[in-house]
């Protein structure tokens, strides 16, 4: 065992573990100790956290783990260490300083030359390098890892080539047959599978969007709304993997959320058990922000980072060389890894400013983005995600491989999908990227970044039109924001007319923009009846942002005469970097046209088709943007258009597509906004009733006695119904300052009964790794916002009561004040309430056998609204004591016993 001590601190208290035993220690003794010695810790940015000391550093178990099984997946918890360890888990917070020592033990035995290690190679020369860097674990592991015989193959030379193919043929024309799809679906399920009436008819109705298209710009279109349990992921891979074997094409099924896309990666094993062809079949696209970028990684590696970045880097390194597909947002890297290092450098190892070089790039037959879109291209089923379908029909490159057949799941967001996707912004971070994307580096700073007279050197060199065009685009680039430009602003400076022009819009905010209880967070006014600042700044910035989108389309102009050309020394790689060029000038061009449209508002009449506002961003009141902005007023205008009228057929699906209850309008709410009614040919419809026995399962409580506004009484609330329940509650909050308030009071009253409490917007740890935490301690409970109200699928008894803190009224910005007063008024708000309700109930029963208490914190919930709740389920209004003995009648860890978190244990989906 190792010679340090080892540290671990909860709400509850603090202890220290050496040779000697365990004991508990004070806050004091421990950073001193912390400071003074290496300690064995689980999670330091969690740990230095609880002890109010952010420098808090160590011998991370975490970090450990990261090295020796990278591309592996665990829980970074007590309990999940001791999963992937093989040791029985602490019971409780005292004995896990002692279990840490045991468990970095039992890690570091897997060095042991007699053990079969998956991931030894390149390991001594992974460690070699965090040696020099000063990693805490380096000392260690040197003594333990052996040099190998034979050089270890370096990453870059271990990572496989993707090959280029014939392009794939346009897909055959078929028509599923009834019995032939009922068949596929009773493979999919299992002969032992209990034959589900509704899933069958599901089934069938998806089956329509797999028709052959009559008439163009006019696909055939399924809505269909499931209930919680009618097993509608099945019911639509079913026809869909059917069709793409018969017509030899891709369905493109599409997801909201990361939980979604990694069950649907799960449930395809049903499709096809043999990994490698499952690999080939099915592939998972996201876009090209969350993929890990070799280049970048290179630059790194080689100096580019320093400090703890550097030290990022080589773990991403280890994890690069054994990953299934690069993704470092939501595939197989922890995403606990990059919050040990606060995000320091995570960013940078991936293409978030579109500066990539494509066939320019050394890297580029080895790279991880590449070879997804090569895969998808011949794969049946691509698991993408909204955003990803909207930008590659908008602007992707891939037009000759566009799928014409798409499966929507989470379809009641295909409408903030499409609102965020074809928004403008013109605001000074937005600017200031274009800036840095025109010109590169500036300041003398390291790392990789080039501008584009670099990245297009041997176009300026050989067109002088186009290297022309190059020079204007640099030249007039010079006039966007500039590092510096909000303190200049704030200090009433600015330089240039883009940043005088985000002066003009930062007073006319201020002067305007209600201040509400939210104080210190963002500021937004109409864009109506500007001051003579806004009008006098709105004219230069044009003039400026005209003179850089004419030479951005004259280059591409240019840039698509050269591959018309095809001069000598164009080969293969410098085509394909030229059309990655077209497509990303044709990108920024369209960027910049779109500012200058909106900046023609200003002191111009209004459109109704969009929705215009000025706005200050702050968080806690500190600034960090300023600008303009403009949303359709109906996004699934452009969706149609791009997305549904280009298809030949789509299935739009959810449990909650008509937003909450057939008496909410009931499908021309779901048809306005999934785009259907902007189509010729009318929408399928379908519904299917959950099959779960909700009136059995679950009960509703309105508590009537906790006062709005008070803060003391809220948290108490949420402490009391938490202890009650013995953990396993999910709490839900509208705001971020009251999630805080409450964690803040309740966190260690829950600890005294042994109760672990996780919070977004608190906890220094990812979204996705909180939900996997809660999902796998049954006496945990996790408080969060909107990103837990839909999406989190947590069955069994980890989830067992729901609360809410309130009624969720969409917030009264002025895009929604605008989207109200086209969508009838008050009518609307109770849709998006009805929709949210809805949602967040969807999060308690999973299972047949689930049960659970769904509470509302708030007496003044309207009667009109509790249709939002599946028809049966007992509505009660109660005192809140009365809640408690509800909450308290639910079965606890305690009574769940050991073998039911063992179940839990198999219940923790990834």
């Amino acid at each position: 065992m190792l010679p340090y001590p080892a540290l671990h601190a909860s709400h509850s208290g603090i202890w220290i573990a050496d040779e000697q035993g365990t004991r508990p220690i004070g806050r004091g003794e421990a950073i001193r100790i912390a400071a003074d010695t290496p300690v064995i810790l689980l999670n330091a940015a969690l740990i230095g956290q609880r002890l109010g000391y952010a420098d808090l550093s160590g011998l991370d178990l975490l970090e450990l783990f990261a090295f020796l099984c990278p591309a592996r997946f665990m829980v970074p918890t007590p309990r999940g260490l001791a999963r992937v360890a093989g040791l029985p888990a602490p019971r409780e917070d005292a004995e896990v300083a002692g279990f840490l020592r045991q468990a970095a033990a039992a890690l570091l035995d897997l060095t042991d030359p007699a053990r079969d290690w998956p991931e030894r190679e390149g390991a001594w020369t992974a460690a070699q390098s965090l040696f020099r860097l000063r990693w805490t674990w380096a000392p260690v592991l040197a003594q333990r890892l052996q040099k190998p015989a034979v050089a270890e193959r370096w990453l870059y030379t271990k990572l496989p080539e993707w090959s280029e193919g014939a392009a794939r043929s346009q897909p055959r024309t078929v028509t599923l047959d009834p019995e032939e799809t009922q068949a596929r679906l009773a493979a999919l399920t299992g002969s032992a599978a209990e034959q589900r009436q509704g899933q069958r008819a599901y089934a069938q109705a998806a089956r329509e969007a797999f028709g052959p298209r009559m008439t163009a710009g006019a696909p055939n279109m399924v809505l269909a709304e499931a209930g919680t349990g009618i097993g509608k992921t099945l019911g639509y891979l079913a026809p869909a993997s059917l069709w793409a074997e018969k017509a030899d094409g891709a369905v493109w099924v599409s997801t909201f959320t990361k939980a979604l896309q990694r069950q649907l990666g799960q449930e395809s094993a049903r499709l096809f058990p043999d990994p490698a062809v499952r690999r080939a079949k099915v592939v998972t696209r996201k876009g090209r922000e969350n993929y890990l970028c070799l280049l970048n990684l290179e630059d790194a590696l080689q100096g580019g980072f320093a400090g703890r970045a550097a030290i990022l880097a080589q773990l991403v390194a280890r994890w690069a060389a054994y990953t299934a597909d690069g993704d470092m947002v939501g595939g197989d890297l922890p995403g606990w890894l990059t919050t040990l290092f606060r995000r320091n450098g995570a960013t940078a190892l991936t293409d978030r400013r579109g500066e990539c070089v494509y066939a320019g790039c050394p890297h580029y037959r080895k790279c991880f983005i590449e070879r997804a879109a090569r895969a998808s291209a011949d794969a049946d089923l691509v698991i993408a995600n909204h955003a990803l379908v909207m930008v590659n029909a908008a602007r992707g490159r891939e037009s000759t491989t566009r799928p014409t057949r798409y499966v929507f799941d989470e379809g009641h967001h295909l409408f903030d999908a499409a609102d965020a996707m074809f928004s403008t912004a013109l605001t000074g971070s937005e600017t200031i990227e274009l800036r840095r994307w025109v010109i590169g580096p500036e300041s003398g700073g390291r790392g990789r970044r080039r501008g584009l007279a670099a990245r297009l050197s041997d176009v300026a060199s050989y067109d002088e039109a186009g290297g022309r065009a190059i020079s204007d685009a640099v030249a007039a680039a010079q006039a966007l924001a500039s590092d510096g430009w909000l303190q200049r602003i704030g200090e009433g400076a600015p330089f240039g007319p883009i940043e005088a022009l985000l002066a003009a819009v930062r007073g006319l905010t201020y002067a305007r923009a209600e201040k509400d209880g939210e104080a210190g967070y963002g500021l937004e006014t109409e864009l109506a009846e500007p001051d003579p600042a806004l009008i006098e700044a709105a004219g230069p910035a044009a003039e400026a942002l005209d003179a850089l989108v004419r030479p951005l389309v004259a280059l591409g102009r240019r840039l698509e005469a050269v591959l018309d050309e095809g001069p000598d020394w164009m080969d293969g790689p410098a085509r394909a970097r030229i059309e990655g060029a077209v497509a990303s000038v044709g990108w920024r061009a369209e960027t910049v046209a779109a500012w200058l449209s909106l900046l023609a508002r200003i002191g111009g009449p209004a459109s109704p088709d969009f929705v215009d506002w000025l706005a200050v961003d702050r968080v806690e009141g500190r600034e960090y943007d300023i600008g303009l902005h403009r949303h359709w007023l109906d996004p699934t205008r452009p969706f149609a258009e791009t997305v549904l009228k280009q298809a030949h057929g789509v299935l739009v699906t959810s449990a909650t597509l008509r937003g909450g209850g057939a008496q909410d309008g009931g499908w021309d709410v779901a048809e306005a906004r999934t785009g259907a009614h902007h189509l010729q040919r009318g929408a399928s419809r379908f519904e299917a009733a959950s099959p779960f026995d909700y009136a059995a399962q679950a009960e509703v409580l309105i508590v009537t006695d906790v006062k709005r506004g008070d803060m003391g009484a809220l948290a108490n609330a949420y402490a009391r119904l938490g202890v009650a329940s013995g953990g396993g509650m999910l709490g839900l909050f509208t705001a971020i300052r009251r999630l805080r308030g409450v964690h803040a009071r309740i966190a260690d009253r829950l600890a005294r009964d042994g109760l672990a409490l996780y919070a977004q917007h608190v906890d220094p740890i990812d979204t996705g790794t909180l939900v996997d935490i809660f999902r796998d301690d049954p006496a945990a409970s996790l408080l969060g916002t909107d990103a837990l109200r839909d999406g989190v699928d947590v069955p069994g008894r980890s989830l067992r009561l729901v609360v809410l803190e309130g009624v969720p009224w969409p917030k009264p910005t002025v895009l929604h004040a605008a989207r109200r007063l086209a969508g009838g008024g008050s009518a609307y708000d109770d849709r998006i309430v009805r929709a949210r309700l809805a949602q967040a109930f969807g999060r308690l029963i999973r299972r047949a056998d689930d049960r659970g208490v769904f509470v509302l914190l708030s007496a003044a919930m309207p009667s009109r609204l509790l249709t939002a709740f599946p028809p049966g389920v007992s509505i009660r209004r109660v005192t809140l004591d009365e809640a408690v003995i509800r909450a308290s009648a639910l079965p606890s860890p305690g009574q769940i016993g050991h073998e039911a978190r063992a179940t839990a244990d198999t219940e923790t989906n990834r």
